[in-house]
């Protein structure tokens, strides 16, 4: 391949902008002429460019920018012309460059002062592969006269013919000319659409994509040679923004920079400092008068706003501007905020459903009632005293909103409901792949990331022969070892702490009870176990949110050791450690108090102690249940508010306003600069750089696990959960549109491995409810009770039947409360929750028939609640087709469509080759009527007649 390029620099040396034209490269047709350069020195050449939107020339767009770093210096400046001017000895130069480190020769007329040979190496390397862009097709102009100091940008276009290329190498899909009508519904179902259409109408986003579609046009896998099925009437719109950055990214990747035996795409220079940032340009400004229309204008009204809380979000918009990836986490993000809304009205109902019936429950009216006077046993040795149970009146009115039958339905109607999600969410993500013109997409293989090649590379030069092909090294389970090791022990370690700090959360609370319980004033003591659990729950929440961001960095170190070969193994992999470490961190408290505590306390006269001091923790009268849904609403509640608000909001202007600071300073060294307006690449530089979704999906997981998991102890956690979503929502969104950097379109045509934790936590959840509603709610008890032990058919006695007897007179030495008389009356026999056998029988003590009774009662609901919810589950799964009808109907529609363009055309070449068939025949019987002489002389025209060029 013959590529003949030209260097070109402005005259004007101080303007520091050179410009890269390419002559022609033969094997795409593109032909550009030699002499054209851009007038630079025009009366308001910004206005020209619309401020860094286009090229100097104001005609070519700015497809994706290259940001990069240099020494503003003298010498630094002189290097660079001569390298740009000297175009055949920087050509020959870049070839033989040594090793980083080996020193860079130039032969240069006059000696530089400080020559700084790491900047050196990397001024050459970004020359070589800005060389080989051009090569590949891509047009480049670099503007070394910015506002920001030491920052040079090379902004990209990619013309016509490298759009087209590229198309079909990645088979994108492209509207044909070809329009076809959508399937419309008829009879009632068109009337009842109407209906709600008009219905839905205010609370629709102002957008042109967003409105229904009666056509649409036929979608194809670009080609070349069947541009004529395409409507290609305006070029410059054919492909968009987010398409043309999509395509120059590929070019991008695949780029290598060869040097010296580096081989070395985009993602490599940018892991080596050799460029500091590559990024799309934002479409425009997106507030401020005399803004012209764009994308992004439109999304911070119609999206990004707090204003616009109550409309849908306007996805295909979005899809348009920021790609498939994220227009698939926003949708996904809309569809279970909607799903939110039924669970929360029930949610609601089953609450007040409690409230309505609190004076109605006999249990709690029994506790309530002084004239039981049931003494209970003290609550730790020594310092506590003998209390009576109608001081637990509040705990055990409150723990009834929360624990009564409506709570097992509602335990069913989310394990529902969660299926149903997912089922929801798996037939819009059908409709949005037939809209996006997804249908029939697949991933292919990604590059290989920057570091895995850097660790092939290494590897290959430790080899012993040097003559070995260095491509087909690989890394191997053996070459990964270490890392495997160094995962697996720093994983056990992090759970192991999360483990420690719960039982040091133990610890305090246990001692902390202890000292209150010591308290002189009869308020202290009777508000030991609300000031004990407040307390805790908050210590939890702090140690929650700093390991949340601890062990963020600590899964990434781990998956970076790990050197994954592709983004794409790198981000599941990144995933799951992030998961299971968040995972463990958020729910480790809250299993402790549905499942272990009070579990292990022993009985009075033989308690189990920690430490030989403290003894372990006991449930409240009226169950853990109440301080297990206090657990899990200021977790869940402050976690949120938490990390949204400081976070998401806090620190992300902090960053803001610290660089808004360095900028300032660094505009009044230079006045002149400051006047200037910035370039629109030059304002997105100062933007935050995109993250991932990996944060933004690991937040509404960790939410779902609190809205499924333990929704028996919290009927309430689907509403908060709606609230902060539809805060969520639009706080992501501005986030996107006004703080971030544009990111690369994606393509996706699904969410991934987010989709299979989320089924794992909707069956997770149905057995976690299913242990909750048996063993830490008194559910069960009450049934067995009513059943096989209440005289009358009715719960009066419960409490009684509950509670064992104790002779304080078989208290351990020492353990005796210090004033027995603190109730005015001597105690002979207290009482305290479990079924033993009373001190009068003969096996004193003893676990009674009735825990067994009660136990297998327990087991029994965790087996059929388990499976007939499981059952229920995988039959909502079942019914509910993953294709809508009416979506595979189009498909098989498009694809019979597209079979008959097809069929068209080739009936249309067979014509046309039968009509040149003819001409071919009529005109061999009119040379074979003419003379020998003639048919002679003409031979050469003869044989030119069967040779007719075949171009449809």
């Amino acid at each position: 391949m013959r590529v003949n390029k030209k260097y070109s620099c402005l005259p004007a040396e101080e303007k520091g902008i050179h410009i890269i034209n390419i002559r022609a490269i033969e094997d795409i047709g593109y032909d550009q002429h030699e002499s054209t350069l851009l007038n630079s020195l025009s009366k308001n050449p910004d206005a020209d460019c619309k401020y860094g939107l286009y090229f100097r020339d104001g005609k070519r767009k700015v497809d994706y920018i290259l940001v990069y770093h240099y020494k503003k210096s003298s010498a630094g400046r002189t290097l660079a012309r001569r390298v740009h001017h000297n175009d055949s000895s920087a050509r020959s130069t870049k070839q033989d460059q040594p090793l980083p480190g080996k020193g860079v020769q130039l032969e240069m007329g006059e000696s530089e002062p400080h020559v700084d040979y790491h900047e050196d190496d990397k001024r050459f390397r970004r020359e070589e592969y800005e060389g080989n862009l051009v090569e590949a097709g891509l047009e480049l102009e670099r503007d070394e006269d910015t506002k920001i100091h030491g920052v040079g940008f090379v902004k990209i276009h990619a013309p016509w013919n490298v759009l087209c290329r590229e198309a079909e190498f990645l088979k994108l899909k492209m509207p044909t000319k070809k329009m076809y009508q959508i399937n419309q519904t008829h009879g009632l179902l068109k009337k009842i659409n109407s209906v709600i259409q008009k219905i839905t109408e205010p609370i629709q986003p102002k957008v042109a994509e967003h409105k229904p579609q009666t056509v649409k046009r036929l979608s194809y896998p670009f080609s070349r040679e069947k541009q004529h099925l395409f409507d290609l009437s305006d070029r410059d719109s054919f492909f968009d923004s987010k398409t043309r950055s999509t395509i120059v990214y590929e070019i991008l990747k695949r780029t290598t920079c060869t040097k010296a035996k580096y081989s070395m795409g985009i993602t490599s220079l940018l892991a080596n400092g050799v460029y500091s940032a590559a990024y799309p340009l934002h479409d425009g400004d997106y507030e401020g008068e005399n803004v012209e229309p764009n994308d992004r204008k439109l999304l911070c009204e119609e999206w990004a706003s707090y204003g616009v809380f109550y409309k849908y979000q306007p996805i295909d918009l979005v899809r348009k501007y920021f790609g498939e990836k994220i227009g698939l986490y926003f949708a996904w993000l809309g569809v279970y905020t909607q799903m939110l809304i039924p669970a929360s009205i029930v949610g609601i109902i089953v609450f007040l459903y409690g409230c309505a019936t609190v004076d109605e429950n006999i249990p709690s009216m029994e506790m309530c009632d002084q004239r039981n006077n049931i003494t209970m046993c003290p609550l730790c040795d020594r310092t506590c005293s003998y209390w009576k149970m109608s001081s637990a009146c509040a705990t055990a009115r409150a723990s009834h909103l929360f624990d009564n039958p409506a709570t097992v339905f509602f335990s069913v109607f989310m394990a529902l409901w969660a299926a149903t999600f997912m089922e929801h969410w798996k037939r819009k993500q059908m409709r949005l792949n037939y809209r996006w013109d997804l249908t029939g997409f697949e991933e292919e293989e990604d590059h290989p990331r920057a570091e895995y090649e850097a660790k092939v590379l290494e590897k290959s030069l430790r080899k012993e022969h040097k003559h070995k092909e260095t491509d087909k090294e690989k890394l191997t389970w053996k070459d990964r070892f270490p890392a495997y090791l160094t995962n697996f022990v720093g994983i056990i370690f992090m759970v192991g702490l999360t483990f420690a700090i719960v039982f040091g959360v133990i610890i305090y609370r246990i001692s902390t009870a202890a000292a209150l319980a010591i308290s002189s004033t009869p308020s202290g003591r009777s508000s030991v176990r609300v000031t004990v659990t407040a307390t805790a729950v908050i210590i939890n929440l702090v140690v929650i949110i700093i390991l949340d961001e601890v062990y963020g960095c600590i899964a990434r170190w781990l998956t970076q050791i790990e050197v994954p070969k592709t983004d794409k193994n790198f981000e599941e992999r990144l995933i799951f450690k992030a998961f299971l470490l968040k995972f463990v961190n958020a729910y480790t408290p809250i299993f402790y108090v549905a499942f272990f505590k009070g579990r292990f306390v022993g009985r009075p006269g033989d308690y189990v102690y920690i430490f030989h001091s403290f003894r372990m923790e006991e449930c409240a009268p009226g169950g853990c249940l109440m301080e297990l849904c206090i657990q899990l609403s200021i977790i869940m509640l402050g976690k949120q508010l938490i990390q949204n608000n400081l976070f998401e909001i806090g620190i992300p202007k902090m960053k803001k306003f610290i660089r808004y600071m360095k900028l300032k300073r660094r505009r009044s060294l230079d006045h002149e600069e400051h006047l200037k307006k910035k370039q629109r690449y030059e304002v997105d530089y100062n933007l935050e750089p995109f993250a991932g979704l990996t944060p933004e999906y690991m937040e509404m997981i960790i939410q779902f696990g609190f809205v499924t998991l333990f929704v028996a102890s919290f009927p309430l956690a689907p509403l908060f959960a709606l609230l902060n979503n539809i805060i969520e929502i639009r706080l992501d969104a501005k986030k996107f549109v006004t703080e971030l950097r544009r990111p690369v379109a994606v393509r996706a045509k699904d969410i991934g491995i987010w989709y299979n934790i989320l089924r794992g936590i909707g069956k997770l959840a149905v057995i976690i409810n299913a242990f909750v509603i048996s063993f830490t709610s008194d559910f069960i008890p009450r049934l067995v009770y009513l059943y096989m032990y209440s005289e009358n058919g009715t719960m009066h006695g419960f409490v009684n039947h509950t509670l064992s007897s104790f002779n304080v007179s078989d208290f351990q030495a020492g353990t005796a409360p210090n004033d027995p008389m603190d109730l005015g009356y001597e105690v002979q026999i207290c009482r305290y929750k479990d079924y033993r056998e009373p001190p009068w029988s003969e096996n004193k003590y003893d676990i009674s028939k009735d825990f067994w009774a009660v136990l297998a009662a327990r087991l029994a609901f965790v087996i059929v609640f388990q499976n007939l919810v499981m059952f229920m589950s995988d039959f909502v799964d079942w019914i509910i087709p993953d294709i809508p009808k009416d979506i595979s109907q189009q498909i098989h529609k498009e694809k019979v469509l597209m079979v008959e363009v097809f069929m068209r055309e080739e009936q249309g070449k067979l014509q046309m080759l039968d009509t040149w068939k003819d001409k071919d025949k009529k005109k061999g019987e009119n040379c074979n009527n003419h003379s020998p002489r003639l048919s002679r002389s003409h031979s050469g025209s003869l044989s030119s007649c069967h040779s007719y060029p075949l171009d449809v």
